[in-house]
């Protein structure tokens, strides 16, 4: 691989996350809502105090903030304190800094994301193999259909039809939350990590749910073009076992358009983990984001955003790297 594609992807890469971060830094601002005098208003609404110098107040801490420059300063100083790592404080829980909201929020996400982002995609892969493979039995075909009416619906939907049917009137699983009342999460026990994966079975079932229609329709598709492929055929008319054919030639072909749906796919899958999570009050990203939306927090939208575009972009940078390694008629050498 030459190293001046390297470069450019990484350019590029540098260029769509500057972009993103410069549109993730003036949505928020579009709202004329002040963050500052919208906490004091909520500790008013709690306590029933309200200051007497209240826009003193707010001035003083729009000063600590930088809210009071301009715009085009505020987007300047943003720029440059993201570049030195510093993702700032938050607006609603000073004097907790971006990081740390995040870095509590954020085993919880990778937790959940991982685990139902990796199955999702081994297990509709899987079925979409199979459903393709014209060998297969009828029941494993008509798998599919279903499948994709489920990934019609919207994740926290389905959400919150597992949380009546299943939580509500069965009562089989917690409704949500991440461990039960009273339970300290700070010590790891076995009883604490059985009682998390018990709250966690309702937020991935619906995000896996709502996915794996999705992987089996593409590789069923991408299984049906390979099928006519001239190295199916000859491996077929050289009598190899049909295991051999179907694992060799017909999945480790097909599946390689998968990989790469994996990482355009990936900004969605966060996006639908968020909603799931705030759906089911589950202690990640997507929580802390919603509650700072609902107050405008400035910085942590712009912490969680940011987060999220680099990790998209990275993804994608990796997998079009890895591609060559994956399939070897792909290069990026100059002919």
């Amino acid at each position: 691989m030459r190293l001046g594609y390297i470069l450019r992807r990484f350019i590029f890469l540098v260029f769509v996350i500057w972009t993103a971060a410069t549109v993730l830094f003036f949505i928020p601002r579009l709202s004329r809502v002040n963050p500052i005098r919208e906490r004091f208003a909520a500790l008013a609404r709690s306590t029933g105090y309200m200051p007497a110098d209240l826009d003193n107040i707010i001035k003083n801490f729009e000063l600590k903030f930088g809210l009071d420059k301009p715009l085009p300063q505020q987007y300047v100083d943003y720029m440059g304190s993201v570049l030195r790592g510093d993702l700032g404080v938050s607006l609603m829980s000073y004097p907790k800094t971006v990081v740390q909201l995040i870095g509590e929020a954020l085993p919880w996400t990778l937790g959940l994301l991982s685990v139902t982002t990796v199955l999702t995609f081994l297990l509709g892969t899987a079925v979409g193999a199979l459903a393709g493979w014209p060998k297969s039995p009828n029941w494993v075909k008509s798998m599919v259909t279903p499948l994709i009416v489920l990934a019609a619906i919207p994740p926290q939907v389905l959400g919150l039809l597992l949380i009546y049917f299943i939580a509500f009137r069965m009562k089989l699983l917690p409704m949500a939350g991440a461990y039960s009342i009273g339970v300290e999460p700070g010590h790891l026990t076995v009883s604490l990590i059985l009682d998390v994966l018990k709250h966690a079975i309702l937020p991935a079932a619906a995000l896996i749910i709502a996915y794996i229609g999705f992987w089996a329709l593409g590789m069923r598709g991408m299984g049906v073009t390979v099928q006519g492929e001239d190295y199916v055929l000859f491996a077929e008319h050289k009598g190899l076992k049909q295991s051999r054919i179907f694992y060799w030639y017909y999945v480790r072909n097909a599946i390689l358009p998968q990989v790469t749906s994996l990482a355009l796919a990936f900004g969605g899958i966060i996006g639908a983990g968020i909603l799931v999570e705030v759906t089911f009050g589950f202690p990640g990203i997507g929580s802390t984001l919603g509650s700072a939306i609902a107050s405008n927090d400035y910085f942590v939208i712009y912490g969680i955003g940011f987060i999220t575009i680099f990790a998209v972009g990275v993804s994608m940078l990796v997998v079009d790297l890895i591609y060559p390694l994956l399939d070897p008629r792909i290069s990026y050498e100059r002919k």
